[in-house]
């Protein structure tokens, strides 16, 4: 509703079944009546309009319609271009949020301003027989929306007949924007700390600045302190988060968490960014690692990057080549029974990467300058070695594509040289001296694409072979006497073995004289375009020993590989059964007749909020699991107005569902993890209970039972398990439409994701 000078030019509409009185005086109006003015419409059985006062007075199913929400009572008086009144036993819907209430009087205090007195506030269904299932009650509300505060005085939180938050003073937003005060506390419990009581306060400091302090209760440890930090500046943004017990009892010591994220725009056109994750002992991941993030993992990094994007012709352009320096180390969290192998740190790391295309021609080049250092603590590998390391990895393509096919030759060439190696950890380490290795590769990649037009399972689809062939040729050179910072056999998959190099990183090149072939074919839905099925099959022909492999725990210079045929690998999927989703990959090995690994899963999910999944791994000799996963209802009507089950009672008024994942190791005979709850919908409230168990040792397990009650059109109480369930089930959903935290507003092209879930 315009205010101020555009206020009185506003015309002033009455209509009614019979209207009386004295022009630019009084008028009286009677039978649904309507007087319109703006964005205000009042609605009643009777009106009396006085012109000088502008002063309106209804009686009968008064009705007024302001700003999406909806006031309704037996009686008003209201001065219409100021907005200034009250009214007389209302009732107030907010269509948007589906919720509403009723108060004993609400003043109106002008256009942006407002007080009810005696008021109640509810999503659920309101009738004069019987108390919400859940209801807000307070003794005094006044509402500033210019200010975007609402103010609540004596707050009672009504649950099932039964007061279980009561406030003097309760401040809330009125809309999505950020506004500072106390958010709803979070209970939690698990088997190492009890249970555990959070209370966060929320500080919009600046509209990109904002702080969440979170004093917390632990009972078996102490005392302890959250607190998140986000700014976002036009060139620069970031957060912080501090976690800090100063006295636990279990460890005897104080105990400290620290994550810093930031990243911003340098001089001549760089990025920079850094991430630092630091905590203060190695059980922290054992005692917080429900917490969620990179400060419940065993490896911490710390990472500055600097780079630079450019375009330095030869067919570059922006944005295709890159030049960069780069710092990492790690904080590698030990434990006496489970001791971890770190990555190398690399301090520093600078490089430069280009890409481009030239008549044709596409060429690509990495040069790179890594000083590799080991993380401090203990570690299983005792003759690790440090040092430096100078590689280039260069290729040179031709790619030759029509309708129907492809080829594409290539040369490749990677050449590392290796500063003087520290071996060992001893007191007196050795030095080795300085060595340099070049290793040229030719490959040659071709295929088909051949596709038809066919009909199966009642619909018209496209059937395609795919047949592809490649072939790579690179020469054996001795490299069990160099160092290895960050080479690993790859994992041995339908992707993996069309490259030319079975080796991840640098310092290992495989020796392959080799031809790998096989197919695909899918059949491709024609209205939808979606695919009904897939399969694949592949194998790889040695035509010399491959002398550089990787061993079984994919560690590199392992036994010379004089097996000619390669295991093969069996891919495939389907949708084609409605709900059903299957897939299936097999690695077959000739030599022994058997599988030696086998990953197949199914899916079904008939509906919204229904799905049920079972997935079985084998990896033979090494492990065996089998993992279900499920969101189901059980019983009432769902939010999709399905029922639950045949039998439900028509009269039920929610829905329960049951949650879960379960993970067992058949070679263990255990569940190394799991989570289960159940959810139950009543319409306008949710209430959720879960169990998470991990496994932290081979004897240890940590266990994590959340609880939470979301009055829906209001907020949520209790300990979040939103984020646990979507990590954690596969294909499961929100029962409602879940609400981010705040954001941060300065440049619209820079955003901060929010630090709660």
């Amino acid at each position: 509703m315009p205010t101020g000078d555009a206020a009185p030019a506003l015309p002033i509409l009455l209509r009614a079944q019979s209207m009386q009185g004295e022009a630019g005086k009084n008028a009286s109006a009677s039978g649904n009546v309507e007087l319109r003015r703006g964005g205000v419409v009042i609605r009643a059985d009777q009106l009396d309009y006085d012109v000088l006062t502008d002063t309106a007075k209804a009686q009968g199913r008064v009705q007024i319609n302001r700003a999406g929400a909806v006031y309704s009572g037996p009686a008003l008086e209201l001065g219409v271009q100021s907005f200034e009144g009250f009214f007389m036993q209302p009732r107030f819907e907010f269509p948007a949020l589906g919720a509403g209430g009723q108060a004993e009087r609400f003043d109106f205090l002008g256009p942006d301003r407002g007080r009810a007195s005696n008021a109640s506030y509810t999503s659920c269904p309101r009738d004069d027989t019987q108390e919400p299932a859940w209801v807000l009650t307070a003794r005094s509300v006044s509402f500033d929306t210019q200010a975007n505060e609402g103010i609540a005085e004596g707050a009672r939180l009504r649950f099932l007949g039964t007061t279980i938050l009561a406030l003097p003073t309760l401040s809330f937003p009125l809309n999505d924007a950020r506004k500072s005060g106390w958010l709803p506390p979070t209970i939690s419990v698990d088997n190492r700390s009890g249970v555990e009581l959070a209370v966060p306060y929320y500080w919009n400091i600046a509209p990109n600045l904002d702080a969440t302090l979170t004093p917390r209760i632990i009972t078996r440890r102490g005392l302890g302190l959250d607190s998140e930090f986000r700014y976002l500046q036009p060139r620069y943004s970031g957060e912080m988060a501090l976690s800090w017990l100063p006295s636990d009892r279990v460890a005897g010591r104080s105990r400290e968490g620290l994550q810093w994220r930031h990243e911003g725009q340098g001089p001549f056109g760089s990025n920079y960014r850094a991430d630092v994750y630091r905590v203060s002992d190695n059980d922290w991941w054992k005692d917080f690692g429900n917490t969620g993030g990179t400060l419940s993992a065993r490896l911490l990094p710390q990472r500055l990057s600097i780079e630079r994007p450019f375009a330095l012709g030869l067919g570059t352009e922006p944005g295709q080549s890159l030049v960069y320096a780069r710092w990492a180390q790690w904080q590698v969290l030990q434990s006496a029974d489970s001791v971890i192998d770190a990555p190398y740190e690399r301090t520093p790391q600078i490089g430069v990467q280009m890409r481009g295309q030239y008549s044709g021609l596409q060429w690509t080049m990495e040069s790179e300058f890594n000083r590799f250092s080991l993380p401090s603590g203990p570690t299983p590998l005792a003759q690790r070695s440090g040092g430096d390391r100078a590689h280039l990895l260069g290729s040179l393509a031709w790619p030759l594509r029509q309708p129907g096919w492809w080829v594409v030759p290539r040369l490749a060439v990677n050449a590392a040289a290796y500063g003087q190696q520290t071996v060992g950890l001893g007191a007196q380490p050795s030095r080795a001296a300085s060595q340099s290795r070049v290793i040229p590769s030719f490959s040659l990649d071709a295929g088909l694409e051949l596709e038809r037009s066919t009909t199966a399972f009642g619909r018209a689809l496209y059937q395609t072979l795919e047949p592809r062939v490649l072939y790579v040729n690179t020469p054996f050179e001795a490299q069990s006497d160099l160092p290895n910072y960050d080479s690993a056999g790859k994992d041995f998959n339908f992707v993996s073995i069309y490259t030319d190099n079975s080796f991840t990183g640098v310092d290992r090149v495989s020796d392959a004289h080799q031809v790998t072939a096989g197919f695909t074919t899918r059949l491709v839905d024609v209205a939808s375009g979606a695919e009904a099925l897939r399969l694949g099959l592949v194998q790889r022909y040695l035509l010399r020993t491959q002398r550089v492999t990787a061993k079984a725990d994919g560690s590199p210079d392992g036994d010379p590989l004089s097996q000619r045929f390669s295991d093969v690998l069996l891919v495939g999927s389907t949708s084609v059964l409605p709900g059903w989703s299957l897939s299936a990959a097999l690695q077959y090995s000739p030599d022994i007749d058997r599988a030696v690994r086998t990953i197949a899963s199914v899916s079904y999910s008939p509906g919204p909020f229904r799905t049920v999944s079972a997935s079985y791994r084998l990896a033979r000799g090494l492990s065996e699991q089998v993992e279900l996963g499920w969101q189901w209802p059980l019983w009432g009507a769902g939010p999709d107005g399905k029922r639950a089950a045949a039998g439900s009672s028509s009269s039920c008024q929610g829905a329960w569902y049951a949650v879960g994942r379960l993970n067992y190791s058949l070679l263990d005979r255990r569940i190394t993890d799991s989570v289960l709850g159940m959810e139950y919908d009543a319409g306008c409230w949710i209430g959720r209970f879960v169990a998470k168990q991990n496994s932290i040792g081979s004897s240890q397990a940590s266990t994590r039972f959340l609880f939470q009650l979301e009055f829906v059109g209001l907020s949520r109480l209790g300990s979040n398990p939103l984020k646990v369930l979507k990590d954690n089930i596969p294909g499961y959903q929100l029962l409602r439409d879940d609400r981010s935290s705040p954001r941060l507003v300065s440049d619209p092209s820079l955003d901060i994701p929010p630090l709660h879930e």
